[in-house]
């Protein structure tokens, strides 16, 4: 399979932003969990911001809790969120 995200994504100040993700899945392929990190300066660790799993519900980390939904509904093939304000 192969993901699919945009190069870029434009955020206004105090406005919503979509951030895509897409797994295009191949054969006999299922998307069973979405995991977000949020990328940190050189060196830094990765810090985990959302978990999508449709077993186990959306779990959204401190301090992201209230911020980040997901976008769509069904497949994760589509495992776009929503940052909010």
């Amino acid at each position: 399979g192969r993901v699919e995200v945009p190069r870029s994504v434009t955020a206004v100040l105090g406005q919503d932003v979509v951030l895509p993700c897409r797994y295009r899945a191949q054969e006999q392929e299922q998307v069973v969990q979405v995991t977000w990190l949020k990328r940190g300066g050189p060196g830094a660790v990765a810090a985990e911001v959302a978990v999508l799993n449709p077993q186990h519900g959306e779990h959204v980390l401190e301090p992201f809790a209230g911020r980040v939904l997901r976008h769509g509904h069904g497949d994760l093939e589509d495992g776009a969120i929503v940052l909010r304000n």
